[in-house]
């Protein structure tokens, strides 16, 4: 049987265009619509009426496509959403995209055959690094809207809920600051993906602000894909003996840092202060404790599950928003600063 999909690979033009060229939409040329129909009246394309019929009434069910399962931060995510869902009386159907923008896209394909009112998702390595973002904007040409949370496409004109990457960054560096550090090293192993370019302008903007820090921004980039990730922090310690400080993009980078720090003798916070970023999940596991910018992953994905109802069961077409999720910053250990919340 010939779908949508097939057709339009077959024109090599997107499954949104076929769409609204076989519905004769205004925003098509007419040539496009006549070869449009011309190619479905020769494949003998059958619109699925199943489908169509699931799509003109509510399932009640929301698709969400995450990353990385494994992640604590989305798990927590997923638990606001399941939570908030069901108090909604809503039902998850969940993909996992495993970082790869062709699972992304095939899992928006999949779901848009009628099975979900609309997509809560956060964007895959792959999509960023690629700036790819038509499937999205196909996907919501099907009245299927989407909620973005945490890495997001600028681009793309939907609702989001986000943390503020930037401020908790400059905030974190302004405590590595007010303790005196003299050389800040950003450890960055998120390569190209949005919250982490943010952390490194939110870095780079305290660093270049502060009337008493004389060194230059220093961020170090360090593949997830080496390993392993104890070596590749040993390597900057040991090279870059007047370092002082560590904001680590990531709480195992962090966690890696404390136990990296003390096999080769440095005293930590008294000569090395270090702060990761994200949920608090490992902080248990180190001595000192870590300390974190801490995020909070339910409370994303509670706001994400209501911004997406809200403008399923209103129809809602106005204005899209994005919502800030506050941060904490929790000081432990391995900074000498008192704790400090924003």
């Amino acid at each position: 049987m010939i779908t949508l999909k097939m057709l339009a690979e077959t024109l090599g033009v997107s499954v949104s265009t076929v769409s609204k060229a076989l519905k004769d939409s205004p925003e098509i040329s007419k040539d496009t619509i006549a070869r449009v129909k011309e190619v479905a009246t020769q494949l003998n394309y059958k619109p699925n009426r199943l489908a169509l019929g699931l799509k003109n009434r509510k399932t009640r069910t929301i698709g969400v496509i995450i990353p990385n399962i494994l992640n604590h931060f989305f798990a927590k995510v997923l638990n606001g959403i399941e939570e908030e869902a069901t108090k909604r009386g809503y039902n998850l159907i969940t993909c996992i995209s495993n970082e790869s923008y062709q699972k992304e896209k095939e899992s928006l394909e999949l779901l848009a055959n009628g099975s979900v009112d609309g997509y809560i998702m956060s964007i895959s390595e792959d999509t960023q690094r690629m700036d790819e973002t038509r499937h999205f904007k196909d996907a919501m040409d099907e009245n299927l809207p989407i909620v973005m949370f945490d890495r997001v496409a600028n681009n793309v004109n939907c609702d989001k809920v986000v943390i503020d990457d930037f401020g908790a960054a400059f905030s974190a560096t302004n405590v590595l600051l007010g303790e005196g550090r003299k050389n800040i090293v950003l450890i960055n192993t998120l390569e190209e993906i949005s919250v982490g370019k943010l952390r490194i302008l939110g870095y780079t903007n305290a660093l270049e602000k502060s009337s008493t820090y004389s060194g230059k921004p220093n961020v170090v980039n360090i593949s997830k894909e080496l390993e392993p990730l104890e070596g590749e922090i040993e390597k900057v310690l040991k090279n870059n003996k007047d370092i002082d400080a560590l904001l680590c993009i990531d709480n195992i980078t962090g966690t890696i840092a404390i136990g990296v720090a003390q096999r080769l003798g440095i005293k930590v916070p008294e000569q090395l202060s270090i702060i990761g970023f994200a949920s608090d999940n490992m902080v248990h596991l180190t001595s000192p404790k870590l300390s974190t910018v801490s995020q909070y992953g339910e409370e994303i994905g509670m706001e994400s599950v209501n911004l997406l109802i809200d403008r399923i069961e209103n129809n809602d077409k106005s204005m899209h928003v994005i919502k800030t999720i506050n941060y904490t910053l929790n000081l432990r250990g391995t900074t000498k600063a008192a704790t400090l919340k924003k």
